[in-house]
């Protein structure tokens, strides 16, 4: 099951990432950060690194663990959330992705920003399949990489087995509706979005779907809160970017090469899709 996890993400994962859309997108909008912003009324939705960072802290807000607690960031990226967690909540965080380039920028972030020594480590891991010792942690959480699980029950099961009992799980994560109950267009652009992006874990995670893997799991869920309304303001910012040039892709019968712009139109333009959620759970 390993090695099929690691073909999903060499086959699916990283050419998406790879593409230059999304190396160019990421680094020149974002900072090379992949997740949304957090936004209050009177927020300027152009606001993106304020607007993450804003999110970043409602993380460890969330994990609400005390001073010196051991975290781990289940597709960490660049580490940038890892950072604002570990500053933000006093903990200390691992975290773990499958991209090795964004490892090495997040350990040379992490010295660059002085983050103290033990507060922050990074490793090339896969979270189906962890390379730490049962009841390692007090905190898991996801930022918005639990999309690319293509087996979202097994990636569960290794966050309870290397949580500690009443550690904690978060995760910031996209519900899609089923598709049963989608116009043809939205369900072909739903489809074709999570396609091109890796993301078969948004598919599988239909409204409600988390919660039910997690009590099977034998995770507590604690909270699910809807905060779709937080993140619109970002994606409308993106949607805007990405319009003519989708346009102009499509004209030319490339509009799959743009799949960035077109997530931000397409999602912007059929909110039925999904939803943005933020899940707590505890292990008893």
């Amino acid at each position: 099951m390993v090695r099929l996890t690691h073909a999903h993400y060499r086959q699916h994962v990283l050419p998406y990432y790879r593409a230059f859309e999304s190396r160019f997108g990421y680094a020149a909008l974002l900072g090379r950060t992949r997740h949304f912003g957090w936004y209050e009324p009177g927020d300027s939705p152009w606001g993106f690194p304020a607007a993450m960072r804003r999110m970043e802290v409602v993380a460890a807000r969330k994990l609400a663990l005390p001073p010196g607690a051991s975290v781990l960031d289940a597709g960490c990226g660049v580490g940038d959330t890892a950072r604002t967690v570990a500053r933000a909540g006093g903990v200390c965080v691992t975290g773990i992705d499958g991209i090795e380039p964004d490892i090495a920028i997040a350990r040379q972030r992490s010295a660059r920003a002085g983050v103290p020594s033990g507060r922050t480590r990074f490793l090339l891991a896969d979270y189906h399949a962890l390379p730490f010792a049962d009841a390692s942690f007090d905190g898991v959480y996801t930022m918005e990489s639990f999309v690319h699980s293509p087996s979202p029950s097994q990636g569960l099961a290794e966050f309870f087995r290397v949580l500690r009992p009443g550690g904690k799980l978060v995760m910031f994560e996209y519900a899609s509706t089923p598709q049963d109950r989608l116009t043809p267009q939205a369900r072909t652009a739903l489809v074709r979005v999570c396609e091109l992006s890796g993301m078969p874990g948004m598919l599988t995670l239909t409204h409600g779907e988390l919660e039910r893997l997690l009590q099977q799991t034998g995770f507590a869920v604690a909270s699910v809160d809807d905060a779709t309304a937080k993140v619109l303001p970002m994606l409308w910012a993106l949607s805007v970017l990405g319009r003519l040039p989708y346009a102009l892709a499509r004209g030319l019968g490339r509009g799959d090469r743009m799949v960035n712009a077109m997530a931000a139109v397409e999602m912007y333009r059929h909110q039925d899709t999904w939803r943005y959620t933020i899940c707590t759970a505890t292990k008893p």
